[in-house]
């Protein structure tokens, strides 16, 4: 069982991951690295609101960011994104064929 410190890790990290904004620049992040503008661009969110959410993110190490000059070019740790979402995909598309199959039961 773990510790309730470790319970609060595992909440705190979750909350980061249950905030919308979060999760659509993880996945603009996964289909490559990017900069704000491109950010701004591809999301509509402003640039203050990207960057929090950016340091959010860059704290609980889901993404992690180099210099280009005058760029700071964003990556999501793609490795530890996938496996999030693949194991959420799974427990989605099992939930979902559940309930088919309690439909098609009734």
């Amino acid at each position: 069982m773990p510790s309730l410190q470790l319970l609060e890790e595992y909440c705190q990290f979750f909350r980061i991951l249950s905030e919308p904004a979060r999760l659509q620049l993880l996945c603009q992040l996964k289909q490559g690295p990017m900069d704000v503008a491109a950010l701004i661009e591809a999301t509509g969110f402003s640039q203050s609101h990207i960057s929090r959410q950016l340091g959010q993110l860059q704290r609980a190490g889901l993404v992690r960011c180099e210099r280009d000059g005058v760029r700071t070019i964003w990556h999501a740790d793609s490795e530890l994104v996938d496996d999030l979402c693949t194991l959420v995909q799974s427990r989605l598309r099992q939930r979902l064929e559940a309930q088919l199959q309690q439909l098609g039961a009734a």
